[in-house]
């Protein structure tokens, strides 16, 4: 099956609409770049326990994801670049916490079922 029209048959009123409402394609960029950030299980495993805690160091999150350090700041590296998550560095720690935006992505893409707290 072809996912095309066979014929043009454009709404135009409904579709010019639309399109002067549509999101910015600088806005659909970031807001792929920050999907894109939560499309791989362990980002999303590491979002999930900030989620349920106010911070965490790299070594409690390697520790709860089971990856090493080294896999684990990487990925913490991709959700920072995307905004979803902030760090800070205490000592010879690095606390890493969820921002106003991966805290609401990050609802928005787990199930109501799986406990992420607010």
């Amino acid at each position: 099956m072809d996912d095309r029209c066979e014929l043009l048959c454009l709404d135009l009123d409904v579709a010019e609409g639309l399109r002067r409402r549509r999101i910015e394609p600088a806005d659909a960029g970031q807001a792929a770049e920050r999907a894109y950030a939560l499309a791989d299980a362990t980002r999303l495993l590491l979002t999930s326990a900030l989620g349920d805690a106010e911070e965490l160091c790299v070594c409690d999150l390697a520790w709860i994801a089971e990856r090493s350090q080294n896999l684990v700041s990487h990925h913490l590296k991709v959700l920072r670049r995307a905004g979803l998550v902030r760090s800070r560095r205490q000592g010879k720690m690095v606390m890493y916490a969820l921002t106003d935006d991966g805290r609401s992505l990050l609802q928005a893409v787990v199930s109501p079922r799986i406990a992420v707290q607010a």
